[in-house]
């Protein structure tokens, strides 16, 4: 029980301190998975030499490990959590729909069909290569549901954007199918990607999908009000001086660059963007000017313990994150279509 005195410097949840005190909690959080993901793996490495290959490189197995393989990993692993996870925040927002996520719009099956059919096509090729195909391919993809979700007297809707999304989606994965029973050859060479993983990517390819992912984060952090105002409905929306279509334009771009970076860092992986916003709102409720924030740094712990729990749950063999993803956010889909039948 807290005395009268005491009580007024105790954060209430939902005010701003709360708030502020949660997120630095957050990042430090943060901070100790990145230690973590390093540290531990086929062959565990005390924080002492992890330390040491950061400050002192000096050419060792275990040096070479940290700063060739882990780090990479884990920085790779770290910003596509974070992407998806706001990614998905805000298309949860753009079409008031709890169920949705960046997949919604197209960009994983687009950018898996561009990966297969350019495998298919010109055999294999540098890991590079595949990193700006996948992201041509989303984008392409992303805009091809718009164009058909905007068809019509009303124009671009919530439900109209989903129905598009999910037949092309469809279509583009029965298409990759398609490539991959009558190619074996290209099956072999991008099963790995197609299940989702960040392993095997050098700080080369990160670099050169950050300042997308960089762009898109910043836009989408600036946008947290607009967002909350259009989750209220569209009238109240454009009641309050909103220009709703304005805004649906340059958060679909924002999607478009964080969802599109990710798949091309990673390879399609899921739920993520599904299961994040809805922790976060547990916590900070509707206001998408935290939302945000909060889901970045929850998409990065995320997506970091499931590639931890990757490597370790058969080592010294490894599963692809994209898998252990499916099992761990599959179950919190049941449970959250259910409640959601059930209101």
């Amino acid at each position: 029980m807290v005395k009268p005195g005491v009580q007024a410097f105790v954060p209430q949840k939902g005010s701003q301190t709360f708030r502020l005190l949660g997120l630095g909690i957050s990042i430090v959080l943060l901070f100790g998975c990145l230690l973590f993901s390093i540290t531990f793996g086929a062959a565990d490495i005390d924080p002492a030499t992890v330390w040491q290959s950061l400050t002192a490189f000096d050419g060792s197995t275990n040096h070479l490990i940290i700063t060739t393989v882990r780090l990479p990993r884990v920085l790779i692993a770290l910003l596509v959590g974070a992407a998806l996870a706001v990614a998905g925040s805000l298309m949860q927002g753009l079409a008031r729909n709890p169920l949705a996520d960046p997949g919604i719009l197209g960009i994983s099956a687009g950018a898996a069909l561009a990966v297969v059919m350019t495998t298919f096509f010109f055999g294999s090729v540098p890991i590079q290569v595949y990193t700006w195909v996948a992201f041509a391919g989303g984008t392409i993809a992303a805009i091809a549901v718009y164009i058909l979700g905007s068809i019509g007297r009303s124009g671009m809707t919530p439900l109209k954007l989903i129905l598009a999304g999910a037949v092309l989606g469809y279509l583009m994965s029965a298409l990759t199918t398609g490539i991959l029973i009558l190619s074996q050859r290209t099956l072999d060479e991008i099963r790995f990607w197609l299940a989702g993983s960040v392993a095997g990517r050098d700080l080369n390819i990160l670099l050169q999908v950050l300042p997308y992912v960089s762009i898109g984060l910043m836009i989408a952090f600036c946008m947290g009000k607009q967002i909350t105002a259009l989750t209220l409905g569209e009238e109240v929306a454009k009641g309050l001086g909103l220009r709703t279509g304005w805004v649906k334009v340059t958060a679909s771009i924002v999607v478009v660059l964080l969802a599109g970076s990710s798949v091309a860092l990673a390879g399609p992986i899921g739920f993520v963007g599904l299961v994040v916003p809805h922790i976060v709102r547990f916590w900070v409720g509707v206001d998408y000017r935290w939302i945000l924030p909060y889901a970045a740094v929850w998409g990065a712990i995320l997506l970091s313990l499931a590639d931890l729990a990757a490597r370790l749950v058969i080592r010294p063999q490894e599963l692809p994150v994209g898998i252990m993803m499916s099992l761990l956010g599959a179950p919190f889909f049941v449970y959250l279509a259910r409640s959601k039948v059930k209101r």
